[in-house]
Order: structure tokens, then sequence, then C-alpha cells
């Protein structure tokens, strides 16, 4: 199943995401679109989501773009940036994290509880 991505562009998207992940977990995934390893970690990402937009909400922060966001989530969590990177939000604190070629839906789900460790 696809990923609905939802874009990370100013810092009031911030605010939201924080406040979404209240209800729903929320994973930000910081791409950089001139990184051939960023490819390859969006793609196996991709390739093997099989989460559902009400188990957990995906969003997208273009690095290049919107380098200052990823500064705001590194200050506002407390992490170390990388890139790529995914972060697992929930309840307003960053739960996960990880970067480059460890990123994987596996290990997601076993964030989440989703799986048995």
């Amino acid at each position: 199943m696809p990923i609905e991505w939802i874009p990370l562009t100013d810092a009031e998207s911030l605010d939201a995401l924080e406040s979404a992940s209240f209800s729903t977990p929320c994973l930000v995934f910081k791409h950089s679109t001139r990184c051939n390893i960023s490819a390859i970690a969006k793609m196996r990402l991709e390739d093997d989501w099989d989460l559902d937009s009400g188990s957990v909400k995906a969003y997208y922060l273009d690095l290049l773009r919107y380098r200052p966001l990823s500064n705001a989530l590194a200050e506002r969590y407390d992490v170390h940036h990388e890139s790529p990177q995914v972060l697992l939000l929930q309840n307003g604190a960053c739960v996960y994290d990880e970067s480059h070629l460890g990123i994987r839906v596996e290990e997601l789900k076993e964030a989440l509880g989703l799986t048995r460790a």
C-alpha cells in the first residue's frame, strides 16, 4: 500500500505534527533528494510499507528545501541530525529514530508495538 506522505514545509506544520502525535503515531522521513543512500532508504520504506494512515501518519521533509525545519526537529526532540532519518513521534515525544540503511518498516512496527520484538 502506498505511503500517504504529508509534507512538512513550515514551522506551523511542526506544531500540527506534534499535536497529531497525541492521537496517532507520526513518522517523519527526512530526505535529501541529492543523496543516493537517502533515495535507497526512501524506496525501501515505500516498498515495504504496509501500514495504513489510521495506524501511523507519514510526514515527508525535503531537507534541501526545508533545512531549518530539520534543525528545528532536531532541537525540539533532542535528536542528532542525520540524513536520511526517520523519527517516530508519539504523545509529543520522539520515541524512536533511525538513519541511513537502518531505516526499516519492521523496526518501525516493533517501535509501534505492532509486532513481537
